[in-house]
């Protein structure tokens, strides 16, 4: 899905929702413009500045996305310094809770809030519904909380194929109301509107880049879309995944995944593509040529690789890639040589995203669920590798695990798992997972460790009848962790599951579950 190439079956796109990383996913990757104070400095001014720019570290220009779908989310304040500790400068939000975006305030960050897809029927029909959402999500955090908005991205992937139509409709009238509210407020020169897409919006007929074109039955609103971001000096906006390609086809070539060399390079026009980024990318390009917008700034706004969940999901795939793709920053494509301003995806792992897609939709992050650090990565300062969130405080060193004396034929184990899975997050077991390799008993003690962690360790979480018990001995083995939650602020031992109606709740569920 990543080269829009649907001749080719394994260039060919596929669909997804956003939670299904769609298979032509770009790398948010802003082109930089010109700075515009440069415009009357001279010739030579302007020459120093392009050397030093050519020089900017690639770690100036890599944001970073960060969902909050997880079972115990980090804190804003330990996310922001976490951005902070590792040089990232820019970041892209999913929604606009006012708690994360307080967090920011004065931190020099640049933010990106999003418009969830399913507010965008009112937002398109009411004028002041987008005044009043702009006004609380971001008129006040510039005003009073000096937050750094500079982006607000209406939708998200709207335009899937598997939405069947949805958002068609709703997308731009959306997007023009929101802008006409930016203005009002004064705020339409400062923060910019765009439309976070999936590569799907394009096509090509060839492996060649230079037929593609946006898809023949979003044509028209996609051009109408792309002239009103021109109008208003927005970018356009894709999400871009190699991955995808691969997961969905095994007849694509692994090598062509990454940027470390491809032994069978697709020529085009005179330019050479080593690698699927780039010629995705720049069927995005000439689409918007064809089309009559072909120095239209693109920001590659998801890009990166899972590392569990799938056979190709793991560590060592995704440091290959995600360090090449800090590599490839200041490279560019052969359409866009140049400054490549890119959000990796994603910043932490969800443990509680939807997994219709796949497993590997839960590992995206570049950081374990609690902020360790999953790889050696260097983000381009100095090659110093990713620096961990602090200030994390966990539970006790305690597993739930199976019973030595527990029987494998226990008419309670198939219901006792199902339960721990479907209450909390068993995808490392899957087929050439990090946890595959496990045996009948150790695939059991994963689940039921699972479920008692993400219910804070509460004691009534591994009463599984006869078969769970507490160990204060890491189960962990080889590639296989055995998480051990980190307590969220504002909650005791436990949280709000101590409480005793708590407890009677979760016992009766419990109980129910095994009738």
């Amino acid at each position: 899905m990543f080269l829009p190439c649907h001749q080719i079956s394994w260039l060919s796109s596929s669909e997804s929702v956003h939670e299904i990383k769609p298979i032509l996913k770009p790398f948010s990757v802003i082109m930089g413009k010109k700075n515009q104070e440069l415009a009357g400095a001279g010739v030579t001014l302007w020459l120093v500045m392009v050397m030093l720019m050519s020089m900017v570290n690639n770690g100036d220009s890599i944001g970073a996305n960060w969902g909050t779908q997880a079972s115990h989310p980090l804190p804003p304040a330990t996310v922001v310094k976490l951005l902070k500790d590792n040089g990232i400068q820019k970041v892209k939000l999913f929604d606009a809770e006012a708690p994360v975006l307080f967090a920011f305030r004065g931190s020099g960050i640049e933010v990106m809030v999003g418009i969830p897809n399913d507010m965008l029927a009112t937002l398109s029909t009411s004028v002041d519904a987008a005044e009043r959402w702009v006004e609380k999500n971001v008129s006040a955090h510039i005003s009073s909380n000096s937050v750094l908005i500079k982006y607000v991205a209406v939708g998200n992937e709207p335009f899937l194929s598997t939405y069947n139509g949805t958002f068609l409709s709703s997308t731009l009238p959306a997007l023009q109301n929101i802008q006409a509210a930016l203005i009002k407020a004064g705020l339409g020169g400062r923060v910019k509107v765009t439309v976070p897409l999936n590569a799907d919006v394009y096509e090509s007929s060839t492996q060649q880049p230079s037929t593609g074109d946006f898809r023949a039955n979003i044509k028209d609103v996609m051009v109408q879309i792309v002239d009103f971001l021109s109008r208003n000096e927005a970018p356009f906006t894709v999400n871009i995944y190699p991955f995808i390609s691969l997961y969905n086809d095994p007849n694509f070539p692994v090598d062509y995944a990454f940027f470390d060399g491809y032994s069978s390079p697709i020529e085009d026009n005179g330019k050479t593509y080593t690698n699927v980024f780039d010629a995705n990318y720049d069927t995005l390009v000439w689409a918007l040529q064809k089309n009559g917008y072909g120095n239209m700034t693109i920001i590659v706004g998801e890009i990166g690789w899972p590392t569990d969940g799938d056979r190709n999901a793991n560590i060592g795939y995704a440091q290959r890639f995600n360090q090449g793709v800090m590599g490839h920053l200041g490279k560019g494509t052969p359409m866009r040589p140049g400054l490549v301003d890119a959000y990796l995806f994603s910043l932490v792992d969800e443990d509680a995203k939807s997994i219709q897609p796949g497993n590997f939709e839960r590992h995206w992050g570049v950081f374990n669920f609690d902020g360790t650090v999953k790889y050696n990565l260097s983000l381009g300062s100095g090659n110093r590798g990713l620096v961990k969130a602090s200030n994390i405080k966990y539970f006790p060193e305690r597993w739930c695990v199976l019973s030595p004396t527990a029987s494998l034929d226990d008419p309670q184990l198939v219901p006792s798992v199902e339960y721990a899975c479907s209450h909390a997050d068993c995808t490392s077991l899957g087929f050439g997972s990090s946890c595959a390799d496990l045996d009948a008993r150790g695939n059991v003690s994963y689940a039921f460790n699972s479920y008692y962690q993400t219910s804070d360790q509460l004691e009534t979480a591994c009463k599984f009848p006869n078969l769970s018990v507490i160990t204060t001995t890491d189960p962990s083995q080889g590639t296989c962790r055995f998480k051990r939650m980190f307590q969220e602020q504002g909650k005791g031992n436990g949280g709000f599951l101590l409480e005793p109606v708590g407890v009677l709740l979760q016992m009766l569920v419990f109980m129910l579950a095994f009738l």
